[in-house]
């Protein structure tokens, strides 16, 4: 895996798709564990952060708790709940203390990667910030790049929509010069995205209106970790309370989802109860609280100190549940025929789909098309070498699989090196083969509509727990330090070169 016969500016070891949360982790990764090997960030954008840097609405913030979304290696110091700003600052901490900005290259759109089993090498096609393309060879593709499309959001398209004569915004393209200043205005979507915008704008807009289809969860509670705070007062060193604090989020994490799943309905009835604490005994808690799927079959969106709550409370925001029947000149009409009126839309509404940044793949000259793809673990791909793609956990902090992925990987790269093998690809063993196969994720278990929508341009799953995305981590976080590199699904090879020069060294 050394690439010593493919040396070049534009040739490394390792090549990382993505500056966001999950790509500079795997940088630590590559930095602490493979020191010895090469390795190089692209990144569409300008600068890094991903998510944080791309969504610029007001009041975006985290919806998972710091000490859990936070790398393990990297102590968490603030609330657990972190602005998009805070969050930035930590990730911009992580690259300056470790000097990976040595290794990122900004500005580079990739437009295809096309993988050699002749050479066992990546190729890597890219634009610059000039407009000039460029290649990139790697040994080793790790896809860090997200799961949805950055520069569009979802929005659906509603009868009467060029009638409307005021603005219409997606939080996901956010306008610098937007101006709420004592306008009315209605937000449409009911999920982590419209519950921070709410708060976040009521004092500025005139009035803000939460408009949603159907009801979401909400856990409101203090944006504090009391743990955290008392093991402070006690003068421990910083990384000893992110691990403690950490641990015991996980646990209660666990309990949670637990719960959920046993007893759904005792879990509902003290999440209702929670907003009936802020909203009062007469505010309708079942219509535009109580949603028609068990806790956690949806992500439940956390708020901190019941911002969204309060806001109702105090009337700066009301909340309507309804669906929409078209647009209007100045508003929309709701099924009921009731008609709400705005002079802002702003369409909190979802975004679209990526798989793998949608970047056009070819293995020996062949297209890929994941969906004919079966996972290993969600993370590797039957019949697609070298490559792995960092998809996190939808009930726990996305950031726990970026730090187990990039156990793994270091541990998969220096395996390969023990073996002198210069590739590895999973394929079904003798007895997988008769397994069903079946969509990326049950949608009885989880069903958020952007996977809905993109699910049929997914990898599969088979019914062996080893290749599906388990979204397990108090699972994984036992298994996957265990994986057995030289199990029968992991096929090691070398490059045709390779084999011959060995065959070359053999004769001589």
């Amino acid at each position: 895996m050394s690439g010593q016969n493919h040396q070049s500016d534009n040739h490394i070891d390792v090549l990382i798709v993505g500056a966001g949360i999950s790509g500079i982790g795997a940088a630590w990764h590559m930095q602490d564990q493979c020191p010895d090997k090469s390795y190089l960030i692209l990144e569409k954008m300008d600068s890094f952060g991903g998510t944080w840097l791309t969504h610029q609405y007001p009041g975006i913030r985290s919806d998972s708790d710091l000490y859990t979304f936070g790398y393990r290696f990297k102590p968490w110091t603030s609330a657990p709940i972190a602005s998009g700003e805070e969050i930035l600052k930590y990730m911009g901490e992580v690259i300056a203390e470790n000097r990976i900005d040595r290794n990122i290259r900004y500005g580079h759109m990739i437009t295809g990667a096309s993988w050699s089993s002749e050479n066992d090498l990546w190729t890597i096609n890219a634009v610059n910030p000039d407009g000039e393309k460029q290649v990139f060879t790697a040994n080793f593709l790790w896809m860090c790049q997200g799961y949805y499309n950055h520069d569009k959001g979802y929005t659906p398209q509603w009868e009467g929509m060029s009638d409307y004569r005021g603005q219409i915004i997606h939080p996901q393209t956010w306008p610098e010069d937007a101006d709420l200043t004592n306008k009315r205005v209605l937000v449409i979507g009911s999920g982590a995205t419209a519950a921070t915008l709410v708060p976040a704008i009521a004092e500025q807009c005139a009035h803000v209106t939460l408009l949603q289809r159907s009801p979401t969860y909400f856990w409101p509670a203090q944006n504090v970790n009391e743990l955290a705070d008392t093991l402070r007062e006690i003068e421990l060193d910083e990384q000893l309370i992110h691990s403690i604090v950490r641990k015991k989020a996980l646990f209660d994490q666990r309990d949670l989802i637990r719960r959920c799943k046993d007893e759904p309905d005792v879990m509902k009835a003290e999440l209702l109860a929670l907003a009936s604490e802020y909203l009062g005994p007469d505010f309708d808690i079942d219509k535009h609280f109580s949603p028609r799927y068990r806790p956690w079959q949806q992500r439940v969106a956390f708020i901190p100190d019941g911002d969204l709550f309060r806001g109702i409370a105090t009337g700066a925001a009301s909340v309507v549940t309804d669906e929409i029947d078209r647009f209007t000149e100045k508003g929309v009409l709701l099924h009921s025929g009731e008609t709400l009126e705005g002079d802002i839309i702003i369409t909190a509404t979802g975004f679209n789909l990526s798989v793998l940044g949608d970047i056009p793949f070819a293995v020996d000259n062949k297209p890929v098309n994941w969906a004919d793809t079966i996972t290993y673990r969600g993370m590797m791909f039957t019949d697609v070498p070298n490559l792995v793609w960092v998809f996190g956990y939808f009930r726990a902090s996305w950031t726990l699989r970026v730090d187990l992925i990039g156990d793994f990987v270091c541990r998969l790269l220096k395996h390969m090196d023990q073996k002198e093998a210069t590739s590895v690809t999973v394929t079904l063993r003798p007895e997988d083969q008769e397994m069903d196969i079946q969509p990326w994720i049950d949608s009885d278990d989880f069903n958020p509509g952007y996977l809905q929508r993109g699910m049929d341009r997914m990898p599969r799953k088979g019914s062996k727990a080893i290749w599906q995305h388990t979204q397990d981590y108090w699972k994984e976080r036992e298994e996957i330090p265990l994986i057995d590199l030289d199990a029968k699904e992991f096929v090691y090879g070398k490059s045709q070169a390779e084999a011959e020069s060995d065959q070359v060294e053999l004769a001589v």
